[in-house]
């Protein structure tokens, strides 16, 4: 919502049908297909968003998977079955008591470890970034918790809605033309363009513009107005530096 992101909009980029981006917004871990499909879906939506992907799957893992049989149950319930077909000149079998009372303590040391791991994790960032939940999203644990450090957007975005007829000219750090020196009508659409960075010439001020889910106020000028965007923000370029798309 800070950022001004559709969860339509998500849902055209990541493939992900919007139900389930809601899910993982609230932590509806029922509503979601499988184990497998909710940590593919965490590392596609925190892309999509710039957050820490491995950190949200991990912190997931450790929250809401639980360990597996064998690592409950590490000695096999049909030990003394098998002891006790040896015969009288077997080894000699332990009290059944013993052995259930070795395997509760096992499974209570392996519990209170899991939590110790999963209890300082799920984490909210003050300043999260979400499509559809303020501040679920935007976090270095799965979607509940304490504060922790808001993982930095690796790319920047920009969007542009024309409010009269603008030229607009667009490149990528690399040089790349996305938009190549066009002119949109007042309304036209313009689709979001996202990189790790972001050069842009625009023939006027007849636009709104978007940077990182910001508005970005452009001044009148009598010539064109050459940006440079990033992670974190834009700056005005001189007239010899900004791209011409020619």
């Amino acid at each position: 919502m800070r950022a001004r992101i559709d969860i339509t909009e998500v849902e055209q980029a990541t493939k992900i049908r919007a139900k389930y981006l809601r899910a993982l917004e609230n932590e509806e871990w029922n509503l979601l297909p499988g184990s497998t499909f909710i940590k593919s879906f965490l590392r596609e939506y925190a892309d999509y968003l710039g957050l820490d992907a491995r950190t949200l799957v991990e912190e997931y893992k450790l929250r809401y998977e639980r360990p597996s049989e064998h690592e409950l149950a590490p000695i096999s319930p049909n030990l003394g079955r098998d002891r006790r077909g040896a015969g009288p000149s077997g080894p000699r079998v332990a009290p059944r008591w013993v052995i259930v009372g070795t395997v509760l303590v096992l499974v209570v040391v392996v519990l209170g470890l899991v939590g110790s791991l999963g209890g300082g994790g799920g984490s909210r960032s003050p300043g999260g970034t979400t499509a559809d939940g303020g501040n679920h999203s935007a976090r270095t644990g799965t979607t509940s918790g304490h504060t922790s450090t808001t993982a930095a957007p690796a790319r920047a975005s920009v969007r542009l809605v024309p409010t009269g007829t603008v030229y607009v000219c667009l490149v990528d750090g690399s040089g790349r033309v996305l938009i190549p020196g066009m002119q949109y009508a007042a309304g036209q659409h313009v689709p979001l363009y996202r990189a790790r960075k972001l050069r842009m010439t625009l023939g006027n001020n007849a636009v709104q513009v978007r940077v990182n889910g910001r508005p970005l106020a452009v001044p009148a000028s009598s010539t064109a107005i050459g940006y440079e965007i990033t992670p974190t923000g834009a700056h005005m370029l001189p007239a010899g530096q900004a791209p011409t798309c020619t």
